[in-house]
Parts: structure tokens; C-alpha cells; sequence
């Protein structure tokens, strides 16, 4: 690999906490240096509800991953998923200089500062602006403006914002681990570099990563991110569900969900057998394997129903030619596919990250898309160039003010022109 960075990313998610060192190649190869992997504390759906439990979690993953990787960690990108996630669209319009000629990159830095320019709460801040279109005298449709001959240009532009005290607490967290943000990244963002092809954001494809607490959804047209939402149910709920039914200890649910869970019953023989350990007996029990899909597929089908929902109310839903991805821990479960296939009608693939080596055996799994991903989104950010879609940089992000917004939107248009 050529012009490698030692990078660092930071997943903290509900059910499990994920740190990787990692170098990244200019084509998008991987290769994992080390890793650190713990179970989440002090998280719910996505946010921090404990500081001090939440920063254990992240140390000890932190000394994991400095032990396996031989690296001293002092800064790290950090995933950010919840419930107080929010997406708007927007539009920003500057005037050109007719006597300049051709739109430089400088118009189109205003026009994007125009278009991040929306009335935002005190108690919110934008945590990523995606150029999504442009318009040039009226001309829409318009992918790369550069060099063009007008006297108006416009973007419309995908915002994601945060709730400001979720990603302070969060800060902290990390913080108190002995770690620095070089950014915040929304989940799907990141799981869309590990897992989706140029081909499918081009026609259309809606990501689907179904965490512990949340399920996080993205919807990319034309190359770029259109929309994006957060729901609150996730593999958790199917952990407890499992627990609550057949009367077992969470963990022995978990233990359950993950060896022997199938998302439809017919698959399942009418007397196959599983054995688990429920409360208040000193023996194991056996249940019908039958049952244990029935539950699963309940909160399954519930998922892709709200899924379904959202994107009916965004417009999207039937701009999605490529179907589904399905990424996220709980998409390693057995035919699941065949759930999303049913209730959204669309092809649908499960997807884990692709191209990645070194010590790559334990992580390469669905569960792992985001983190991954997060290496992939950091390599850009830090190279200068554009994030998924064409991010521009954060600017409350201490690594991202060093990244001009002019070189962010260059970058992104070249990656939509052809090679």
C-alpha cells in the first residue's frame, strides 16, 4: 500500500464498544494494525446515559487496541448514533462576478455557507452539510459546476444535526479516556463507505444498519445522501424479547439470538430443538426452535415496517432501484433477508466490509460496518478530500476546521465525474 495514514476509529455503540487502528490506501484497502473490542456500559440507544461507565468501556477498548496494534492512541473519529439525530434540506444561492468567467471553487464554497445558514436551536448544531444538487440559472440538474459559464449558482444540500448535550456527553466520554475527537460521524455515513458500491448510491439504495439500540437508515440517489433517519429499536429488542418470552437472563438471550436465531419460522423444523438456560432451574431446558423464530421475527418484521414507513414519508421509497443494504450486528441473523424482502417489496443484500486485511479475521462482520467505515471516512477527511456524498467538515470539530470546504466540494465532484 502506498500512502498509508495510521488511523484511529471509535464506535461506541449500545451493546458493544469497537476501537481500530488502521492504515488506509489510496483505493480504499484496509488493513487493520489492531483492534479492541468491549462491552458497551453506561449506553442507551445510541447516547451516553452514564459518563463514568461509558468511559470505562472506552478505555479498556483503548488498551486493547494500543496492545494489539503497538501504537500509543491520542486521538480518535468517533461514530454518533441516537434518537436526537435529525436531517433537513436545504438551499443556498450566491451571484457570481460576470466579468470572473466560470464558477470557481470559491462559489461554490458560499453557496454551500448559504445553505448551512438555517435557523438551528441553541441546543442543536449541524454535524454534517452533503451537497446533494446544483442549479445554475436556473439549469437543475447539475452535478459538477466547476468551470461553467453563469451568473447564479445554487446547491441544495442534505444537513444532519445532533443534539448539542448528546454529543458533549458523549466528548466527555471520550475525553476521559485519555482521547481527543478529531470528528463526529453519523453511523450510516460511516457503514455506507465499508458496505455500498459506486453502482448502487448511483441508481439508488437505502442502507439499513441495525444496531444494538437503534436502527440507523440512509438513503443514497445519484451518488450522495438524500436523506437519513434514526429509529429506536434495534437487535437489543430482540434480545429482550427473547428474555422476557422464555423467561432467560439476557445474556443467555443474547447467547440464543446470536447461535441459534432464524428470522423465519418456516425455514425451521417443526421439531428442532434448542437448549438454553432459563431462570430458576438448576437444569437446562430445551425450546422449540419454531418459537424462538416466531419471537424473532415479530420485532424483525416491526423493524422493516418502520423502516418502510420513513421512507414513505421522505418520498424516496420508490427511487430505490438497488434495493436495500442490511449491514449492523443484528443483519447477521438467519433470513433476515427474507423479512425485508417481504415487507419492502425491493432487492435486498446483507452486507459486511469488503477489502480489508491484516488482522481482519475477528471484525469482518456485519457488526463491524461502521467501524470500518469510520477508517475509510477518516482517510478522506484527513487526506482533505470529501466524505460519503460529499461531506464538508464539521466546523465545532477540532480536525475538521483545518479542512476547507472549497477542497471538500472538489473533491466530491470529482468522485461523481467518470474515470
Amino acid at each position: 500500500m502506498t500512502d498509508q495514514r495510521i488511523l484511529v476509529a471509535l464506535d461506541v455503540g449500545t451493546t458493544k464498544t469497537c476501537m481500530l487502528v488502521g492504515e488506509v490506501g489510496e483505493r480504499g484497502k484496509v488493513r487493520i494494525l489492531g483492534y479492541g473490542i468491549e462491552s458497551s456500559t453506561g449506553m442507551n440507544k445510541g447516547t451516553v446515559i452514564d459518563v463514568n461507565m461509558a468511559t470505562e468501556a472506552i478505555l479498556s477498548a483503548k488498551r486493547q487496541a494500543e496492545r494489539t496494534s503497538g501504537f500509543e492512541i491520542g486521538r480518535t473519529y468517533v461514530s454518533v448514533a441516537g434518537k436526537h439525530i435529525t436531517s433537513i434540506n436545504s438551499k443556498g444561492v450566491t451571484g457570481l462576478n460576470p466579468g470572473k468567467g466560470v464558477i470557481t471553487r470559491e462559489d461554490v464554497d458560499r453557496a454551500l455557507q448559504a445553505a448551512r445558514a438555517v435557523a438551528m436551536p441553541h441546543n442543536r448544531e449541524i454535524l454534517h452539510v452533503i451537497p446533494r444538487t446544483f442549479m445554475v440559472d436556473g439549469q437543475e440538474g447539475i452535478r459538477n459546476p466547476l468551470g461553467l459559464h453563469a451568473y447564479r449558482l445554487e446547491v441544495e444540500a442534505h444537513i444532519i444535526t445532533a443534539a448539542s448535550s448528546a454529543l458533549r456527553n458523549l466528548e466527555k466520554a471520550v475525553n476521559d479516556a485519555g482521547l481527543a475527537v478529531d470528528r463526529f460521524v453519523l453511523n450510516p455515513l460511516a457503514s455506507a463507505e465499508a458496505v455500498l458500491t459506486d453502482a448502487e448510491r448511483e441508481s439508488g439504495v437505502v442502507l439499513i444498519d441495525i444496531g444494538g439500540g437503534t436502527t440507523d437508515i440512509s438513503v443514497y440517489i445519484e451518488g450522495t445522501v438524500w436523506h437519513s433517519a434514526v429509529i429506536e429499536v434495534g437487535g437489543s429488542h430482540i434480545t429482550n424479547d427473547i428474555a422476557m418470552v422464555l423467561h432467560l437472563p439476557v445474556d443467555e438471550a443474547e447467547r440464543v439470538k446470536v447461535m441459534e436465531g432464524n428470522v423465519d419460522p418456516e425455514t425451521v423444523a417443526p421439531d428442532a430443538i434448542v437448549t438454553v438456560q432459563p431462570f430458576g432451574e438448576e437444569m437446562s431446558t430445551q425450546i422449540l426452535r419454531y418459537d424462538l423464530a416466531q419471537i424473532i421475527e415479530a420485532r424483525v418484521d416491526e423493524i422493516f415496517t418502520l423502516v418502510m414507513q420513513d421512507l414513505k414519508r421522505s418520498g424516496y421509497d420508490g427511487l430505490l432501484p438497488a434495493g436495500v443494504v442490511l449491514t449492523g450486528g443484528a443483519a447477521g441473523l438467519k433470513h433476515i433477508r427474507n423479512s425485508a424482502t417481504r415487507i419492502m417489496n425491493l432487492p435486498v443484500r446483507v452486507a459486511q466490509p469488503d477489502d480489508v486485511g491484516g488482522l481482519a479475521d475477528k471484525i469482518k462482520s456485519p457488526a463491524f460496518s461502521t467501524a470500518i467505515g469510520l477508517l475509510r471516512f477518516a482517510y478522506r477527511m484527513d487526506a482533505g478530500s470529501a466524505g460519503p456524498g460529499g461531506d464538508v467538515p464539521h466546523s465545532k470539530t477540532p480536525r475538521g476546521e483545518g479542512v476547507g470546504i472549497g477542497k471538500a466540494i472538489s473533491n466530491f465532484l470529482e468522485r461523481l465525474l467518470p474515470d
